[in-house]
């Protein structure tokens, strides 16, 4: 299907006033789309996505849907043609009950997206998983490049309590489990770090990572750390993955592999009046670097935003 007929598709974005999620609203704003179903956290605030470029009550409708209740999810999902699943949530804290916070809403809450996406004939659904579905794995072979084929080492995280990467890990198996036996068309993005202009009024967890950095924070990121992407990037991404046909699997987002010390070396010089701790040494021990990380995303036409915008 040519992306001008996408174009006149309804879309729904799970997730939509977070931090990607507004970004998604925007760009499929600005990319025509004018039938644009908005699922929030029941309470939560979407003010802001009514200031965006071409929203207004004709093009945007928010549905306020727990992602764990399932006829809330579907119908915001109704009469949608693509679906971009945002919602999960994610935090720096540990949680007190990991199974409740983290496991059990990032699981169920994509199995009710996608049954609701099953049942109303959705063509295509855009999951968004993260980095943490492919890291920490520590089997993976020394200084080789991580690339799409590499899953979170379960056990690995379950021993340390690392359990953002397991909600997401189980979150998108369960959405491959899913799509076989129902034959649903699903594709997964997995953005790094992403980071850029916030459009909501909370800071979310990515973001946090960069100001913890700019307040002398000496964490390593050594178990969620692949690289940096902009936000942007990201939104264009899944709009492209929605659009192309083609596309097929997983796809790394990211404007490459590195060291998180590397990162946090370009900060310091970025912004030399703040603390930025200097690292010394690997933060990420034998991680291999690469700068065309995203090679399938941009073999399919992503151009990557300027690091300075």
């Amino acid at each position: 299907m040519a992306a001008s007929e996408n174009k006149k598709e309804a879309v729904c974005v799970t997730g939509g006033n977070g931090f990607i999620g507004s970004w998604v609203v925007k760009t499929l704003l600005e990319q025509g789309y004018t039938r644009i179903n908005v699922s929030i956290y029941p309470g939560s605030d979407a003010s802001h996505l009514f200031t965006l470029p071409g929203a207004s009550s004709a093009t945007l409708t928010v549905f306020e849907a727990d992602i764990l209740d399932a006829d809330a999810v579907a119908r915001a999902v109704e009469n949608c043609r693509g679906v971009f699943h945002v919602a999960s949530p994610c935090t720096l804290e540990d949680p007190k009950d990991p199974q409740a916070e983290l496991v059990l809403p990032a699981v169920q809450g994509t199995i009710n997206v996608l049954q609701a996406a099953s049942r109303f004939g959705v063509r295509r659904v855009v999951l968004t998983s993260s980095i943490s579905a492919m890291v920490p794995n520590p089997t993976w072979p020394s200084h080789k490049p991580f690339d799409e084929t590499s899953w979170t080492n379960l056990d690995y995280c379950k021993a340390r309590q690392k359990w953002y990467p397991v909600s997401k890990t189980l979150a998108e198996k369960a959405a491959w489990d899913f799509a076989e036996k129902h034959g649903l068309d699903v594709v997964a993005i997995h953005p790094a770090t992403c980071l850029g202009p916030l459009l909501q009024l909370g800071l979310n967890a990515s973001c946090a990572v960069l100001l913890n950095l700019l307040q002398g924070s000496e964490d390593t990121q050594e178990n969620y750390w692949l690289g940096a992407v902009h936000v942007k990037d990201v939104a264009k991404a899944q709009i492209l993955l929605f659009e192309t046909p083609a596309a097929s699997g997983r796809y790394l987002c990211t404007n490459g592999i590195y060291q998180f010390g590397d990162f946090a070396d370009k900060i310091s010089k970025l912004f030399p009046h703040f603390p930025v701790y200097r690292f010394s040494g690997e933060t990420q021990p034998g991680l291999k670097d690469c700068k065309d990380a995203a090679k399938r995303l941009i073999d399919l036409g992503l151009e990557e935003t300027s690091q300075s915008s």
